[in-house]
């Protein structure tokens, strides 16, 4: 069922941009992929609050949110939150479009200033 609804979204997307098969596939791609990152992002958060807040009723005491142990998963869990990040969004936060263009530009115009020098 859920194949057939993709299937007419993308003959109603088709006949109203005329767009190629390989454009709207490379783009129902990203789509998911940023989609399956904000699930992880959701999910991260109210599996780290749970715990955060089931740790300081277990301690019975709020002084427990000042330790580091505390957070620990979060933690860590961040880091791989953050590397799932940068894979979805992480060649245009660095690099930008185009960068690499600009680069070889950028590098070619200092080096035909120097041979002129």
């Amino acid at each position: 069922m859920k194949r057939i609804d993709e299937q007419r979204l993308y003959e109603k997307f088709q006949n109203e941009t005329g767009v190629s098969n390989e454009d709207y596939y490379a783009a129902f791609k990203r789509v998911k992929r940023i989609k399956r990152f904000y699930t992880h992002c959701i999910v991260y958060i109210l599996v780290n609050t749970y715990l955060i807040v089931n740790h300081c009723f277990e301690a019975n005491s709020m002084q427990s949110l000042f330790h580091l142990h505390t957070y620990s998963t979060a933690f860590f869990w961040g880091i791989g939150l953050v590397a799932h990040g940068l894979s979805v969004f992480g060649h245009d936060i660095f690099f930008g479009n185009n960068w690499e263009e600009k680069k070889i530009k950028e590098l070619m115009d200092k080096e035909k200033k120097n041979r002129f020098e």
